[in-house]
């Protein structure tokens, strides 16, 4: 996740969050369909006093993430790119049949999370008491800061995982099991072990939703997990 430019917010559409009805806002029926999955998260945050917009890209993005989250003038972004991005519907066919709209929040959470750490200002910073492993002997000076930087994004998306995990222990816990097993499996998919969004460890620590303890907040209820996973990570 970064910032994003300042060309984008020029071109795109932003939707305060919960202010606009999704097909006032010429949309497509696919970015309609992802925004009310979402709404139930997005209300959350909004009722939280979180600063949270939508922003919808109206140019192809085939490249890009259907779902991502950037940072700007102290406000969390959950960007859409799901114009001329296949991946956009490839997603929404993977989604497990009957709980599309709990996996759709499941999905904003995570958003959610790293927005939590940017504006808490600790985003890729460890814990107090938590220090980072070097990187591996004989890497080059951008070898190295490339491996520290994918691991400090590791670690970012496997709190955002946790988050996640957290919103559906809350608000889902019937279709808990279903939704750790399908989130494993999309982290699963032509996984590179150690790389960004490699979080199958911190998701194993979770299987059990008790691990994600009673506490209110998705954030602290995935804390103590997260520090769990922090521990072997860096060992």
């Amino acid at each position: 996740m970064k910032k994003l430019p300042a060309a984008l917010f020029a071109l795109a559409a932003v939707i305060t969050v919960c202010s606009t009805p999704a097909t006032a806002a010429g949309l497509t029926p696919l970015e309609q369909r992802w925004i009310a999955g979402m709404t139930p998260v997005l209300q959350h945050a909004k009722a939280s006093g979180m600063p949270v917009d939508v922003v919808v890209q109206p140019q192809d993005a085939p490249e890009a993430a259907p779902l991502a989250l950037g940072f700007r003038d102290g406000r969390c972004k959950l960007v859409l790119s799901l114009r001329g991005n296949p991946e956009g519907e490839a997603t929404m066919q993977r989604l497990p049949a009957g709980l599309e709209d709990s996996a759709l929040e499941l999905m904003a959470a995570h958003e959610l999370g790293h927005c939590r750490r940017y504006l808490d200002g600790v985003w890729f910073n460890l814990p107090a008491g938590f220090s980072a492993a070097p990187a591996p002997d004989g890497l080059s000076p951008d070898l190295q800061r490339a491996y520290l930087s994918m691991k400090s994004a590791r670690r970012e998306e496997g709190y955002g995982d946790l988050v996640a995990l957290g919103w559906t222990a809350q608000r889902h816990p019937a279709q808990y099991a279903a939704l750790h097993a399908w989130l494993s499996a999309e982290r699963a998919r032509d996984l590179l072990p150690g790389s960004h969004h490699d979080t199958l460890a911190w998701l194993k620590l979770a299987r059990d939703p008790q691990a994600l303890g009673s506490a209110p907040s998705m954030f602290d209820a995935a804390l103590p997990v997260w520090q769990h996973g922090l521990n072997l990570d860096e060992d």
